[in-house]
């Protein structure tokens, strides 16, 4: 994805580097689908770059996007205006430093990468030096240098990745100088990008989400012209930075299980983006609006709730959020025309300065093991709060090392939860009784739901068959593997499965029940464990969990490993039949689930009359 990004940015360095060049006469309307098509597909390279686990690139990425839109907006800016638009300094000085410091950090991953984002710290201060920004010679000479590096960088890329003896680009040189420190120890393993609950297949994008409040902060710290309020480039920054990207940093969090995080970034993306465009789109004009003060007071409510919640998380998330409370209160101040002179800039910087702590924090404490720059811990303490954190296993379902660990852990007397044909499930090895056990205990089982028994084929029950009747047998054989428990009257075939003293914990006295799970990966790990013992992988009496991030914050401390497979593929649980008078060709029905009653009697019915 690097080499697609750089090409990128060859791409949107060439519309105004031609300029200076003099290969073409004049910057046009007709440039801006390049630029913006660039920045959208760079978008996608940020959104792969998080998928690949890279999110320094990611972050890097996501930025040279908003530089792109910026530059196709300026472009589109002579529709409405003759003249040039001009830039707000302070924000492109700010935009060098955030450059800058990801410069260092990407050093440490690779020398020549960190150096090749100096050209965009040089980028930022010759826009800010330059009223007219792109229009001007000296950002258009950055251009050239910017693509001739990423046509360097591009080929050296390619090329090491074909090539057997590659060009040294100093990669791991700072993990090499860095192994004597004892101060800075850099993250490796495993729990590199270990999300907060369960698995995850995105890097964390909390990076980019402070970064993209840093930039919109600073962006609306210009006092741009009520007549004219597109002359300052500041849509671009806000709608763009604080907008787009946060909703994407937004939706990142969700997928690693941070639904207050991710709340909070969603929320704020959608009020910069509606206050950006407002504001300084020219919509909101010289009057206020009493429409405007009601929908940011409904945007100030649910940062209120916000707050409130960050009191639970850490000291940093709580400022983070109380401040940009400060920050709606001067939009809603400036909707009701009562806003004080000074105080949205005041408000603005001192959220901008703590989002920017909070992105350094960010930066250090996914490249450094321990707390070099703390987030704090929180202010309320929930007793029993992040029990399972450091002891519940998350291992992707996709892997057969994770189902073969899995069984391990299973056949060394541990619970599991694990994803099945409907929804997750917590397991033991039947042939393990302290395990089941266990699993009975965390699970808070009532009597009235006893645990059932899981086997992988028939072949497991075949030195019983001769203790099951003939039709009841013919009946598991055309009813499985489905999501369709039978419940069986219990007998000798028990003592077969190996249950031992396992069996006062499955079904009851009489009966039990007893599935083939029609998914492979669950059938999989049943072969190599043997039977096991079942029960829903939620304390009675709470719904079904649908996702393995549910397993993990219900029973993330009473489980040992939770198999990740992301949401579940039914949301409703498996239908259980009494089959104790199946023989007088009567069945019943203890829970309707996936599979309906008319299905399960058509089964029955195609073996009594066949």
């Amino acid at each position: 994805f690097t080499v697609v990004g750089l090409i990128l940015n060859m791409l949107s360095a060439s519309v105004f580097g031609c300029r200076l060049l003099g290969v073409t006469g004049k910057l046009v309307i007709g440039q801006v689908p390049w630029l913006w098509a660039a920045g959208i597909y760079q978008l996608g390279i940020c959104i792969l770059s998080y998928r690949a686990m890279d999110s320094l690139m990611a972050t890097f990425f996501g930025f040279t996007s908003i530089l792109k839109f910026a530059g196709g907006y300026c472009l589109l800016y002579p529709i409405w205006q003759p003249e040039e638009p001009s830039f707000p300094t302070p924000f492109l000085v700010v935009f060098s430093i955030l450059f800058a410091v990801l410069a260092l950090f990407l050093t440490l991953k690779s020398p020549v990468d960190g150096l090749y984002l100096l050209f965009y710290v040089a980028y930022c201060v010759a826009l800010a030096c330059r009223p007219k920004g792109f229009f001007e010679g000296g950002p258009q000479g950055v251009d050239v240098a910017i693509f001739v590096a990423s046509a360097l960088m591009a080929l050296t890329h390619l090329y090491n990745v074909k090539a057997s003896a590659k060009i040294p680009t100093g990669k791991d040189a700072m993990k090499a100088l860095l192994a004597h420190s004892s101060f800075l120890k850099l993250r490796e393993g495993t729990d590199l990008h270990a999300p907060y609950l369960g698995y995850s297949k995105y890097a964390d994008a909390e990076v980019l989400g402070y970064a993209c409040s840093v930039l919109a902060s600073f962006a609306i710290t210009v006092t741009g012209d009520p007549q004219a309020p597109l002359a300052t480039v500041v849509i671009p920054w806000v709608v763009v930075a604080g907008g787009i990207l946060k909703l994407l940093g937004g939706s990142v969090a969700f997928a690693r299980g941070k639904t207050l995080e991710s709340s909070a970034f969603i929320l704020y993306g959608v009020l910069w983006i509606i206050w950006g465009l407002t504001r300084y789109g020219g919509l909101y004009g010289t009057a206020r609006s009493f429409h405007a003060a009601v929908g940011i007071v409904a945007f100030m409510l649910f940062n209120g709730f916000i707050v409130f919640c960050t009191l639970f998380l850490n000291i940093a998330w709580f400022f983070y959020s109380l401040t940009f409370f400060l920050v709606a209160v001067s939009f809603l101040l400036d909707a009701i025309h009562a806003l004080p002179a000074g105080y949205d800039i005041a408000a603005t910087l001192i959220f901008g300065l703590v989002s920017f702590y909070c992105f350094l924090s960010a930066l250090f404490n996914s490249i450094f093991e321990g707390s070099c720059l703390p987030m704090g811990r929180p202010i309320v303490q929930l007793n029993g709060g992040q029990g399972g954190v450091t002891k519940c296993l998350h291992l992707p379902a996709r892997k057969a090392s994770s189902v073969k660990r899995i069984a391990d852990i299973l056949k060394n007397g541990g619970t599991c939860g694990i994803p099945t044909d409907t929804v997750y499930v917590l397991v033991a090895a039947c042939n393990r009784p302290d395990a089941v056990e266990k699993a009975h205990q965390s699970k808070r089982q009532a009597q009235d739901r006893p645990m059932s028994l899981w086997i992988s084929s028939l072949k497991q029950l075949e030195p019983a068959k001769h203790l099951f009747t003939p039709l009841l047998w013919d009946f598991m054989e055309a009813a499985w593997p489905s999501p369709i428990s039978l419940v069986v009257p219990r007998g000798e075939w028990v003592d077969f499965l190996g249950m031992k003293d396992s069996a006062v914990y499955v079904g009851t006295p009489q009966s039990v029940a007893i599935r083939i799970p029609d998914c492979s990966v669950t059938t999989h790990l049943i072969d190599l464990v043997g039977p096991i013992v079942v029960t829903s992988a939620n304390p009675t009496g709470e719904a079904d969990t649908t996702h393995h991030n549910q397993v993990y914050a219900k029973l993330g401390d009473k489980v040992d490993a939770v198999l990740c497979a992301g949401p579940s593929p039914e949301n409703i649980a498996s239908t259980v039949v009494d089959c104790t008078k199946i023989n007088s060709g009567n069945i019943g029905f203890f829970r309707v689930g996936i599979v309906p009653k008319s299905q399960v009697k058509l089964i029955l019915i195609l073996f009594l009359f066949p």
